[in-house]
């Protein structure tokens, strides 16, 4: 394998077992025997638990802004863009029922550590609130519009939460379904 090939290997597999299995009970091994690395030549690559956590979380960034960019690309209305937004747990139903939100577990799990990374960690909630509330702007006057972006971040969490604890879909989609009829009725 070739550095940047592995390198970005590695970060695949450690952001899929830091959600999977959560960061504190990912190992190096765990991470190494998943690429089929030798912890030497893992070594190479990266020197401690905290620097993969660290490339994971700016992969996570720099995928979550490719996302809400393909969005603003494909929605054409500021309204068709936040219903995106909405539907993620719809759209990663399986995952989210199986390990909970990545973004709110990994920010769940790093505060109950006091870790020292958390602060980045949730960087991924903040990118989600501006582009939210930068969204919502288009729509109300501006002072609602970082409201409107909490109420939505906070739906999206607790139907997470919900789902992952009690595994019903149909639940999922009738919260999805009261808050596009909320979405509407509050922005026309």
């Amino acid at each position: 394998m070739r550095g940047a090939a592995t390198r970005e290997q590695i970060v695949e597999a450690a952001d899929r077992l830091f959600y999977q299995r959560g960061y504190e009970h990912t190992s190096f091994a765990d991470i190494a025997g998943t690429v089929g690395l030798s912890r030497g030549n893992f070594y190479y690559h990266f020197k401690s638990k905290d620097a993969i956590l660290d490339a994971v979380i700016e992969a996570r960034l720099a995928n979550t802004r490719r996302t809400l960019e393909q969005w603003e690309t494909e929605q054409a209305t500021p309204e068709g863009r936040i219903l995106r937004f909405v539907e993620i747990v719809l759209t990663n139903g399986a995952d989210i029922q199986q390990y909970g939100c990545p973004v709110g577990t990994l920010n769940t799990e790093l505060a109950k550590l006091d870790h020292a990374m958390r602060d980045q960690a949730q960087q991924l909630f903040t990118l989600f609130r501006d582009w939210l509330r930068e969204q919502f702007a288009l729509l109300v006057p501006a002072e609602q519009a970082d409201d409107l972006a909490m109420h939505v971040l906070a739906f999206s969490q607790g139907v997470a939460v919900l789902s992952q604890a009690f595994r019903d879909e149909e639940f999922v989609r009738r919260e999805v379904d009261r808050m596009r009829g909320w979405l509407s009725a509050y922005v026309k």
